[in-house]
């Protein structure tokens, strides 16, 4: 038989931290602004307690958001090494995108980071965030645009910091791979408070953590050091073919030198004959970049008398990551540099002049060449984040109200050494006092002359004025009319940045993210929590929004919580909501990235991925994303320490912003031939797109979560939980005006796997505390050629704590226990980052202690 205990009380033994004592306290959950006493609404909320993030092993907030069954895809860390934003980490809630997941901090936004990921999508950096003084992590997964705005199509994340804290805990912790990659990394944290509001009538908490991790390379992995992966499907022998004259590979420009090597021209491509010049290119690829990061929490709470207190919080950080950004320059007919006047790229002519000491024709000779002398390009990105918060709350003439003004920032300076001089190019190419076909013979102060370091800046912005009251308007006969309303103000600013040198034209192959835009949002908002019988609530919202750039958006949202029995709930969301177009999509922003694609008409390497430059363009006249946001599902609790929960989710967006990918231009070349541009060679140099209002997106699924806990005397507890999601469907167009195209469960739109999921098993007895998490990312196949599959992944990590004495516990950490490898994707080098790591099994070990 099942127990008559409420859906409430379930929640509340899954989750220890929210035991109260037998009246259950009024809190505002994510999701609404309305206090209620149920800990289960009818929004699905994933909760990851302080006990939990402790219990993951890990040293970041990151990475245990980032491990959540419902981030599908389509979400990076600082593996997206080639990216504007190297050494960030984001959230992508149902694999649409970073910029479609609302990341709060106690319930009010922070800056995004300094520029955007991929050019368009702004988001905020979760490595920014602290990790010690978070309290506890709420997943609100479905739409909430009516509650937080535009970007909270997919959901919400909200990282809750401690309000008070009682004495002071410091820990340390120190591991390393196992698989002889060399890589180490250390982290410590300090946390300490002081007073109680209750007693006291103050409190203040202090956090601050400290992480530093050494630099991965493809060369330091064993299976991937040799870019060699013609034993897998699809794979092939990843190295570049330089250093030849003309068009012809075969035309060799000197012999073997520094890494080239001579290489039969077949065993790369198989089409082809003869012998090429080719280096292998894994000790120019970071993997992981080496990071150094300080996150320090600030926070005060006063109470003015019985009614208000005021509050004050400071977030700062730190962070730092160095990377090789790739091998020494290439030069080929495809150089570029930028004309600011024009603002365009202009094309640098890579030809030997006659009498040149490396051209023995009687003509002028183009030609192909690694400059390897310069040595290796490398980057350095270094970004300070705060967040400086301020308000009051309290209760009014029954009224709740709270009332902040915030401002938030991010700062980046990027650094780059090692890349090369436009003007001291042409000067030695026309001089001939650079040798490229035996580089061991030019001189110290030629290759000084060539080298160029650049820094590039940029910034972003947030101002906030957030004020909302609530409170129960009248007694119906199921029980209290719930009320909440509010206003809200907010401006964002980014401002990015190229360097000087690039802007003079004296970069060769520039890559610019330049965004320089503004944007004023206010809002309104009101919600209604209204008992239409004693265990059935409904839940209505909606927002109002003004964007100074494009207009105006509403946002309505219904939720109805249906209380069945004591031991099932049933609960739905409708809503509908909006993504206003991001800064860099809008404004007066330019782009000039580089992509890889295949190109079959590529004279030389047709079966090979080739850089090309791409330049994207931003759009004035788009129009907002419009979504419509479906959510069904039950919870059943038979006891206090069983529940098990399933929510169907679907997301219908329109007109969702994008732009064709290289793959979908260059099949439909003849239809569009302006977005391609070939040189002499035949070979492309340029790719053009521009953001568009691309056609509809529809994305459904479920989620499933399962808890159960033992409680035994001898043998001590044991606490079961597991959540597993499943994408149904993931259908867009692959270019306008084209029909949706299935993509869940493969690579189309970014990696898609149909399942992710995460399970864990903690059991405590006495002085130890042991966790075991399994974890699973599903297969799926290449969109492109959906005979070939890309396995399944799972790793299991260990963490086993003991609690030596009353205040030192410690605990020895195992991720990737089975030392398992990423599944081989051959549309990425190797594996897809999104989905997994190349690091093995990584083995730490943990001091804590409290005093």
């Amino acid at each position: 038989m099942f127990k008559p205990l409420s859906i409430s009380l379930a929640i509340t033994a899954a989750f220890p931290s929210f035991a109260v004592a037998d009246t259950l306290e009024r809190v505002v959950v994510t999701g609404s602004n309305i206090r209620v006493t149920e800990k289960e609404g009818a929004s699905a909320v994933q909760v990851i307690t302080a006990k939990q993030l402790k219990a993951s092993g890990s040293a970041s907030i990151a990475d245990v958001l980032r491990a959540i069954s419902a981030n599908s895809g389509n979400s990076y860390n600082e593996q997206y090494t080639g990216s504007f934003s190297a050494g960030t980490s984001g959230l992508s809630l149902r694999g649409i995108g970073q910029k479609n997941t609302l990341i709060l901090v106690n319930g009010k936004r922070v800056s995004s980071y300094a520029t955007a990921q991929d050019l368009q999508e702004t988001f905020v950096d979760l490595n920014s965030l602290p990790m010690a003084a978070v309290q506890r992590v709420e997943i609100l997964k479905d739409g909430a645009s009516s509650v937080y705005g535009s970007d909270a199509v997919a959901g919400v994340v909200n990282i809750i910091l401690y309000k008070e804290f009682a004495g002071t805990e410091l820990s340390a912790q120190l591991g390393g791979a196992t698989g002889g990659t060399g890589q180490r990394e250390k982290s410590a944290t300090l946390q300490t408070g002081f007073g109680r509001l209750q007693d006291d009538g103050y409190s203040v908490v202090l956090s601050v953590d400290a992480q530093q991790r050494d630099k991965l390379q493809q060369s330091d992995v064993s299976w991937m050091r040799s870019a060699d992966f013609r034993g897998q499907n699809g794979g092939a022998l990843s190295w570049p073919v330089t250093n030849f004259t003309g068009g012809d590979p075969t035309r060799l420009l000197g012999g073997a030198q520094g890494p080239l090597h001579l290489t039969p021209y077949n065993t790369i491509d198989p089409d082809k004959s003869g012998t090429v010049l080719a280096y292998n290119p894994a000790p120019y690829t970071t993997l992981i970049p080496g990071i150094q990061r300080v996150h320090s929490s600030l926070r005060g709470t006063l109470r003015l008398n019985a009614d208000t207190e005021a509050y004050a919080e400071l977030l700062h950080s730190y962070s730092r990551a160095d990377q090789t950004f790739a091998a020494p320059l290439s030069v080929s007919s495809s150089l570029r540099a930028w004309n600011n006047a024009r603002q365009a790229l202009d094309t640098i002519p890579v030809v030997l002049p006659v009498g040149h000491p490396n051209n023995s024709t009687g003509a002028p000779l183009p030609f192909t060449a690694t400059l390897f002398d310069l040595g290796e390009r490398q980057k350095s990105d270094k970004v300070t984040f705060y967040r400086l918060l301020a308000g009051a709350r309290g209760n009014l003439a029954g009224w709740d109200w709270d009332a902040s003004f915030g401002r938030s920032g991010s700062r980046l300076e990027e650094t780059v050494n090692n890349f090369v001089n436009r003007y001291e190019f042409e000067k030695v190419l026309a001089d001939g006092s650079y040798n490229f076909a035996d580089q061991s013979k030019n001189s110290e102060q030629v290759r000084q002359r060539l080298r160029l370091s650049t820094l590039r800046p940029a910034a972003s912005t947030l101002s906030t004025i957030d004020l909302s009251v609530s409170k129960d308007l009248l007694d119906l006969p199921a029980g209290p009319l719930g009320f909440a309303a509010g206003a809200q103000w907010r401006r964002e600013k980014m401002d990015s940045q190229t360097s000087t040198a690039v802007l003079s034209g004296t970069e060769l192959r520039p890559a610019l993210n330049i965004i320089n835009g503004s944007r004023d949002v206010s809002a309104l908002f009101a919600e209604f929590n209204v008992p239409v019988a004693q265990k059935l609530s409904l839940n209505l919202a909606g927002r109002a929004d003004h964007y100074s750039d494009f207009g105006n958006a509403f946002s309505p949202k219904a939720a109805l919580r249906y209380q069945a029995a004591d031991w099932l709930l049933l609960r739905g969301t409708v809503s509908r909501g909006f993504r206003a177009p991001s800064l860099p999509e809008v404004t007066n922003s330019t782009a000039v990235s580089y992509t890889t694609v295949v190109d079959k008409l590529d004279p030389i390497s047709p079966k090979q991925a080739r850089g090309v430059t791409l330049i994207t363009g931003a759009n004035a006249a788009l129009r907002p994303e419009r979504s419509e946001n479906l959510n069904l599902g039950f919870v059943i609790a038979p006891s206090s320490d069983s529940s098990v929960g399933i929510d169907y989710y679907r997301i219908r967006q329109h007109g969702v912003i994008g732009t064709e990918s290289g793959t979908t231009i260059l099949a439909n070349e003849a239809r569009s031939p302006g977005k391609v541009t070939r040189d002499a060679q035949g070979r492309i140099s340029t790719l053009y797109v521009q953001y568009g209002n691309q056609g509809e997106r529809s994305v459904s699924g479920f989620d499933l979560d399962l808890r159960h806990r033992f409680v035994g005397k001898e043998w001590g507890s044991l606490t079961l939980n597991g959540q597993l999601s499943r994408v149904l469907r993931f259908a867009a167009p692959l270019s306008l005006g084209e029909a949706a195209t299935e993509g869940a469960g493969t690579n189309h739109f970014g990696a898609i796997p149909k399942w992710r999921g995460v399970s864990g098993a903690t059991w405590e007895l006495g002085a130890w505390s042991n966790t075991l998490t399994w974890n699973y990312v599903g297969g799926y196949t290449q969109g492109k050629r959906p005979e070939e599959k890309v396995a399944g992944f799972s790793t299991i990590d260990v963490n086993l704590a003991w609690k030596a004495t009353p205040a030192a516990t410690v605990s020895f950490i195992v991720q990737n226990l089975g030392d398992k490898r990423p599944s081989w994707d051959s549309s990425t080098d190797f594996f897809d980052y999104t989905q997994a790591d190349p690091r093995g099994r990584f083995a730490s070990v943990k001091l804590n202690y409290k005093f």
